[in-house]
């Protein structure tokens, strides 16, 4: 105990380095550039959160914010008690989990069997090819889907051809079909994106770490499992930290673009709900609404998620 007293008292506190107009000078470019930044965030992200005072409001645009009768939760309460919004809400919730874990797992299953690709030249075509569709605009990705599921495409032969079906099926018909679709769309678009940060994480791993295991005895599943899986996990945390907070950012493309009435039952998330709601019909007031009771829930949510992984000893954002 004298021991660590004596420790505690003879550490020497380093001085407050004062910046000097000398530094400044020297970091000008940095700083004007990070001025650039927080302008654009004040302008672009944070300015336009006064319009949520349309939410509080019965707004019409010929008063404006400042002379439109102001209501308190009235529109909330509107929301909450319309069949319409809760239906909305369901599949936005469903196709957001079902998203995160498709696209989540995906890519780190992908970046994993990446990396045992042993040629080098092989292992960049392979990449290039995966991460191409990302640059791809949902227009495109959509009509793709359209033809590919379509009664004369290619999906309808193969499994007309192989007697899985007998007649051709018309997949955008049926609403038990539009999830899992959705979800491919996105495996099928961004799981190579996402798994270059994965690649670079496992890239960063000491190769003695492999060489050790190598020595006694483990093989690439087991290498897998005790080096590479343990050396991304911090990585994998972060992201899923980030991600849980898009839970609600289901998309609004490509349910727009392959949502029919069919299937709108199933296809309509809340994006689309404040476009036709607040844009369409003209009710900004509740479209402000659900925009912030989205917003509010993915901070909810990363909160938290963020205090369990804290409380378990995890990686956290804060």
């Amino acid at each position: 105990m004298s021991f660590i007293k004596k420790a505690k008292t003879n550490t020497i506190e380093e001085p407050v380095k004062k910046i000097s107009w000398k530094e400044v000078k020297r970091q000008k470019v940095l700083l004007i550039w990070s001025a650039v930044i927080v302008v654009y965030g004040l302008i672009f992200c944070y300015f336009p959160l006064a319009g949520w005072l349309m939410a509080f409001q019965n707004y019409k645009p010929k008063d404006g914010l400042l002379h439109s009768t102001f209501i308190g939760l009235a529109k909330f309460q509107q929301l909450f008690s319309d069949v319409t919004f809760l239906k909305v809400l369901r599949n936005t919730l469903a196709m957001g989990v079902i998203n995160l874990v498709s696209t989540f797992v995906m890519a780190i299953l992908f970046a994993i069997l990446l990396n045992e690709i042993k040629s080098k030249g092989g292992k960049k075509t392979v990449q290039t090819i995966s991460y191409l569709p990302h640059f791809l605009s949902w227009i495109i990705v959509t009509g793709i889907l359209h033809d590919a599921l379509s009664a004369s495409g290619i999906v309808n032969e193969l499994l007309i051809k192989f007697h899985i079906l007998e007649q051709p099926l018309n997949f955008f018909a049926h609403p038990q079909y539009f999830w899992a679709i959705v979800a491919f769309a996105n495996v099928w678009k961004e799981t190579g994106w996402n798994a270059i940060i994965y690649l670079a994480a496992i890239t960063a791993i000491d190769p003695s770490l492999y060489e050790a295991a190598a020595i006694d005895g483990a093989g690439r599943w087991a290498k897998i499992k005790y080096v590479t899986m343990p050396g991304i996990k911090p990585t994998i945390m972060i992201l899923l930290l980030m991600n849980v907070g898009n839970v609600l950012n289901a998309g609004f493309e490509i349910q727009y673009l392959l949502g029919n009435g069919l299937v709108q039952s199933v296809s309509q998330t809340i994006d689309i709900y404040v476009l036709k709601w607040g844009i369409s019909q003209g009710d900004y007031s509740i479209g402000t609404a659900a925009g912030i009771f989205k917003s509010l829930v993915s901070i909810i949510l990363i909160v938290i998620a963020n205090q369990i992984a804290k409380h378990n000893g995890e990686e956290r954002l804060f």
